[in-house]
């Protein structure tokens, strides 16, 4: 069977589609892929891949993108940067739009199995009636959850305005499709809003999310299921050098930092301001530069209490440490989670709010500040905190022996399949 997976967003937005893909790529399916364009060395390469626009991925990463991500500017200009940035992301999911419709023709897939961002595959399984799976990496999306309001909202406001967050998101998020239809050439025929609607509450949906962290509710229908959370091998060659090794074997209770493909509006001020609370405190920590969130100062590269890197594999790393500091990402939550690392949230942007509230109310760690709220005076307490609360551990290993446990990958591919 060939089976279109096509995936929008950061690099965390391709992982689970990755993931997915590897599976059925094993049980001998025909697997095509569509990722923007960044993602192109992402792609195994026995497997036909359409890129899409990296036009998105631009936005995001661009100073207007930084300003959102609370970069320093009057209201005034933020109000400007969001205007520019509405303009610029209606005519980037045109051109997406467009390009989904076009991939879609040229590879004729059976099965879509396709992330949130995307617009068109509902519309393909409203004129052809095949199949489409809708992947959510992250909890609290489309369909009502009691006590959380929609992702997009992060918080809890009641049950009357919680439930008004989800019926304004997926209000959003219908229009999108419905409009989406005027952006694309050829298109055979034009569905309502009332038969979007209907298709969207209809299809099927699994968040590839640990059970034991997002517990699925009673009251949803059986077309949408809380699935496990998806790693895909990755078979590096990575090896740690002399240096790290003899790190790991001189500290005691140390911090992984990193803020993975997220580049904040200040990567040299974050870095500063978390750098002298942890050199201050004496806590050694492992930093992950990555994509450049967090950068090496050339003050602190001859520190012994600290371990500068670019790249490391998470699952070697996190085993050995006893507490992570990250950006919120789905993977990067549940990677930490499941090696079994206290944690702490600086979210940056959208779904990262919410798993920085579901880690605090789960006590597996402080509530972070947000990127942009980042003093040493506010931040200080919760690193004491995050470090030296015991109940966190005590939580976090609970957690990880239950996520350790999960394997989900017969009922996934059953949901994908049948």
């Amino acid at each position: 069977m060939k089976i279109l997976l096509l995936s929008i967003g950061t690099r965390g937005d391709m992982e689970p589609f990755l993931a997915v893909g590897q599976m059925l790529s094993e049980k001998g399916h025909d697997i095509v892929y569509a990722f923007p364009e960044q993602y192109c060395n992402l792609i195994p390469n026995e497997c036909t891949y359409y890129p899409l626009s990296p036009r998105l991925v631009e936005l995001i990463e661009s100073e207007e993108g930084k300003v959102l991500m609370g970069g320093s500017g009057s209201i005034i200009k933020k109000l400007k940067t969001i205007y520019k940035l509405y303009k610029e992301g209606t005519e980037i999911n045109r051109i997406l739009v467009q390009q989904q419709f076009d991939i879609v023709q040229h590879a004729n897939p059976d099965v879509i199995v396709h992330h949130g961002k995307c617009s068109y595959p509902l519309l393909w399984h409203l004129q052809t009636g095949k199949k489409t799976i809708l992947i959510s990496p992250v909890p609290y999306f489309i369909h009502y959850v009691a006590g959380n309001a929609h992702i997009g909202f992060n918080g809890n406001y009641g049950k009357f305005i919680n439930t008004l967050t989800y019926r304004l998101a997926n209000f959003g998020l219908l229009k999108t499709i419905f409009d989406a239809q005027k952006s694309m050439q050829r298109l055979p025929s034009e569905f309502s809003k009332k038969q979007i609607k209907r298709a969207l509450s209809e299809e099927k949906l699994a968040y590839t999310i640990s059970p034991t962290l997002f517990k699925r509710p009673g009251h949803w229908n059986t077309n949408v299921q809380v699935l496990g959370y998806h790693e895909r091998n990755k078979n590096t060659n990575w090896q740690p050098d002399q240096k790290l090794i003899q790190f790991l074997k001189n500290n005691n209770k140390i911090l992984f930092l990193t803020f993975g493909s997220m580049v904040g509006p200040n990567p040299v001020k974050t870095t500063q301001t978390i750098l002298s609370i942890l050199e201050q405190l004496k806590i050694p920590t492992i930093i992950n530069t990555a994509a450049g969130g967090l950068v090496q100062l050339s003050e602190y590269e001859n520190q012994p209490s600290f371990y500068f890197s670019d790249q490391m594999p998470y699952d070697w790393i996190l085993e050995k440490c006893y507490a992570i500091i990250h950006h919120g990402g789905s993977g990067t939550t549940h990677s930490g989670l499941k090696s079994g690392c206290v944690t702490m949230i600086i979210p940056h942007i959208f779904d990262q709010y919410g798993w920085n509230n579901l880690i605090f109310k789960s006590g597996l760690g402080p509530k972070g500040l947000p990127i942009n709220k980042l003093t040493i005076d506010k931040l200080t307490p919760l690193i004491l905190d995050l470090m030296h609360n015991g109940s966190y551990k005590l939580k976090a290993k609970k957690i990880s022996d239950s996520m350790k446990h999960e394997n989900y990958e017969a009922e996934l591919y059953d949901f994908i399949m049948n």
